[in-house]
């Protein structure tokens, strides 16, 4: 196949069946509360219209705005199924004051069935659409914040209370879905893209001055960390946390969900029961988020993860159609595996292969859609499988967060080959590390001294550190000693102290790099293409059973995931129970020493405005370095690159994106 092809192995379909879905609350929600000494006036009625236009991807079926004398609520609307009367804002109250609150809400509620018989027993609550909506909104009204844990779900939502004049936000407690906040003299805004805010800027008087901490912060992580942005002005919401804004106040914003790996031994003997629970919790999830009258599809990279997802959804849909995208680089592409993994669970299959030219070409929108950058190369094959897929389907599930749940990074394995140190005193453990010092870079065993003079919190931070702060130094104009990853790691780790190390490093993992990365970009660029994406990994039932695994559960000598895979030994092939994790290779290191990503780079570098922030003559030799090819600085370089377009983006407008109009899925 070559590159920029799409293959479709797609029988033809007969008799598809059509399965009832009671949800169609998917889009991207923007609210803004004004001072009290401010009118709503038609004016900033027209600029929340506007900028609610620039997440149209979010939802192009139905946008809007709605306003009282204090609030102005837009909204884009992705429908997934037609229901009288559920349109947003969806307006709710009892029945002494029928539509006391206005709700935009972006996600799913899964038990929102469950939610709504509870309420009518319990407050004799009564109901006008058959959507997740009201299930919210009546759940705030009776049972307060506390409605929060008691959802089971993704979403980010705003309910304004007409009687109190009190804005509510909140979101899910793994961060699925994004929420962005910034308050000004004129107000406070909240909303699904960062983007919006920043066109209310002007009218509301918020600070856009870069963060210069923050942008430090990127150049260590790849993305910038809750509750940062690059921009003083705008913060985000924080995963499992709610805020409260009042006219003329603050956000207040609580923490509402603290997750907490709580391990319960195995009885010996009943191991088998144990791994059963979590077959069956991961059943229930995937029937849960399979309902949909529109046809579902599923993410396949050929891994454990996304092959449970898509074996287990075929039990509830034998025509689900799977997705895989990939380059013809040999060494960087999933795609025979995930062909095969198709054919061995019995799904059709689709499978895009990108190539260097469209890798290039699609990076300024693909940035634009970010709204912050994220230095991980894998978003791009994401966003074209995900532009493939939406030209097929409305919504399609994938397999993040089972690596955080269930102990699946082959890091976590480092405790067990660094234990020995563990007996070491301390002063001996630091001694060794200045030891390791002199070695020459590369040399064997010279890393393994390094860590193993770390403690835990020291040395791990939830990824991979590419720069060492010598070469951030040379790298940041602005560089800060002091601005360090233990800025935004010490807190959590306070959380978990007394915890067994690998239950640290996922809880670690669970506040910087799921909810930084990996659920950014799968937002992002399934939004970007008005694509719903699900994931039912990160599910507080799932959560739940696997927090209470043990250490020797999750990772071994030998292998990880270790009580996941024999949970799934019955439902997915041989050939993927056991193979190693690969992660999503992308070829950058070759492209930026030869090709279109090479003269981009040097292109972007040269044309860039950001001199103040960044060493770009550094940041040029680096890429003369990589290219002759006597270093690797591929890691390094594309995240200054990221970093760069943003600024070009957002900053300087010297870039414009062209921006794609949503596509519609073809009639199957």
């Amino acid at each position: 196949m070559r590159p920029g092809q799409c293959q479709e192995l797609l029988p033809p379909l007969s008799g598809r069946r059509r399965e009832i879905r009671h949800t169609d609350a998917v889009c991207g929600l923007l609210a803004l509360v004004t001072d009290p000494a401010h009118e709503v006036y038609p004016s900033l009625v027209d600029a929340v219209s506007g900028a609610s236009h620039l997440m149209r991807h979010r939802g192009p079926d139905e946008p809007g705005t709605w306003n009282d004398d204090r609030v102005v609520l837009g909204f884009n609307r992705l429908s997934i199924i037609d229901i009288a009367h559920s349109h947003q804002p969806l307006r709710w109250g009892p029945a002494d004051a029928p539509e006391r609150y206005a709700l935009v809400f972006n996600g799913e509620i899964y038990n929102y069935l469950e939610l709504r018989e509870a309420l009518r027993a319990e407050h004799g609550a009564v109901f006008h659409t058959d959507g997740d909506g009201e299930a919210i909104v009546a759940a705030y009204h009776y049972w307060g914040a506390e409605a929060l844990g008691r959802l089971r779900g993704m979403f980010a939502f705003a309910l304004w209370d007409t009687v109190t004049e009190e804005l509510f936000c909140a979101r899910d407690p793994f961060g699925i879905k994004p929420l962005y906040m910034a308050t000004g003299p004129g107000g406070t805004a909240v909303g699904s893209e960062k983007k919006c805010l920043l066109d209310l800027a002007g009218q509301l008087g918020i600070d856009l001055s870069i963060d210069e901490r923050a942008v430090q912060h990127y150049t260590v992580l790849q993305y910038v960390p809750e509750p940062e942005t690059l921009q003083h002005g705008i913060r985000r919401l924080e995963s499992g946390s709610y805020a409260r804004v009042r006219p003329g106040g603050t956000p207040e914003v609580t923490r509402y969900f603290t997750p907490r790996f709580a391990p319960v031994a195995f009885v010996a003997g009943r191991e088998q029961s144990r791994y059963d629970e979590i077959t069956a919790v991961l059943e229930d999830s995937v029937a849960k988020h399979m309902r949909a009258d529109v046809t579902v599809g599923s993410f396949l990279s050929g891994g454990i993860d996304s092959t449970a997802i898509a074996a287990l959804a075929m039990r509830h849909n034998p025509r689900l159609i799977t997705f895989t995208t990939g380059f013809e680089r040999a060494g960087f592409s999933e795609v025979d595996v995930a062909v095969a993994s198709a054919e061995a669970i019995g799904a059709r299959h689709v499978t895009k292969v990108v190539s260097q030219a469209e890798f290039v070409e699609a990076l300024p929108e693909i940035v634009w859609y970010l709204d912050e950058p994220v230095a991980d190369p894998a978003l791009v094959p994401l966003f074209f499988i995900a532009r493939e897929a939406r030209k097929h389907v409305k919504v399609v599930l994938s397999g993040e967060g089972a690596d955080e749940l269930f102990g699946g990074y082959t890091i976590y394995r480092e405790p067990l080959s660094l234990k020995p140190f563990d007996y070491l005193p301390r002063g001996v453990r630091k001694s060794v590390g200045r030891m390791a010092g002199p070695l020459p870079e590369g040399m064997r065993g010279k890393s393994l001294l390094h860590r193993g003079s770390q403690t835990l919190e020291e040395r791990y931070y939830g990824n991979a550190r590419s720069f060492s702060d010598a070469q951030l130094r040379a790298v940041l104009a602005r560089f800060r000693p002091e601005w360090t990853h233990t800025d935004v790691t010490a807190p959590v780790y306070a959380q978990s102290a007394g915890w067994d190390p690998v239950a640290r490093m996922q809880h670690i993992d669970l506040f910087t790099w799921l909810r930084g990365d990996i659920l950014v970009k799968a937002d992002k660029m399934t939004m970007a293409n008005s694509l719903e994406l699900r994931v039912p990994f990160l599910d507080p039932e799932v959560f739940a059973v696997a927090s209470r695994l043990p250490y020797d559960q999750k990772i071994t000598r030998a292998t990880t995931k270790y009580a996941l895979r024999k949970a799934l030994e019955p439902i997915i092939p041989p050939h993927v129970l056991h193979r190693p994790k690969l992660g999503f290779p992308v070829p950058i290191r070759h492209w930026l020493r030869a090709g279109e990503l090479l003269d981009w780079a040097y292109a972007t570098i040269a044309a860039s405005g950001a001199g103040d922030l960044i060493d770009l003559v550094a940041v040029r030799t680096m890429l003369d370095e990589h290219r002759a090819g006597g270093a690797d600085h591929s890691r390094r370089l594309w995240t200054v690159l990221i970093f760069l377009l943003w600024h070009a983006i957002f900053i300087e407008g010297s870039v414009t994106p062209t921006i794609s109009e949503p596509t519609y899925p073809v009639q199957l």
